[in-house]
């Protein structure tokens, strides 16, 4: 999915105008950038979360030469699924849902046409 397909949905479920559409993913994408550019992780319930993970600097090694060389400590980002979305991809995938999930609404699947 690109973000051009999202700002379609947006459009056909929500019935808004293609800049109105563009200006929302816009801007929550630049809400979510921000965020991770200050080091703060984000977490969205059923879906996942975005963690920014800190790496120490360390003394690398030039392959070729042998030659020592550091590197710099940096920032990376990682994103973990949350249960949620990893159940009903692995669902779509011939895995039967764990037993767990008696308080999982069934009306939900029909709503997605997952059934």
């Amino acid at each position: 999915m690109l973000k051009s397909d999202l700002i379609s949905v947006l459009i056909q479920k929500k019935g808004i105008t293609q800049k109105q559409a563009e200006a929302t993913v816009e801007q929550i994408f630049d809400s979510m950038k921000e965020a991770l550019v200050r080091g703060e992780n984000i977490e969205i319930r059923g879906f996942g979360a975005f963690h920014v993970k800190h790496y120490d600097g360390y003394q690398g090694r030039n392959p070729k030469t042998g030659e020592v060389i550091p590197v710099k400590p940096k920032r990376g980002i990682l994103f973990r699924t949350g249960k949620e979305l990893r159940d009903r991809v692995n669902r779509s995938a011939g895995q039967p849902l764990p037993q767990d999930d008696e308080d999982r609404d069934d009306g939900d699947l029909a709503a997605t046409g997952d059934e």
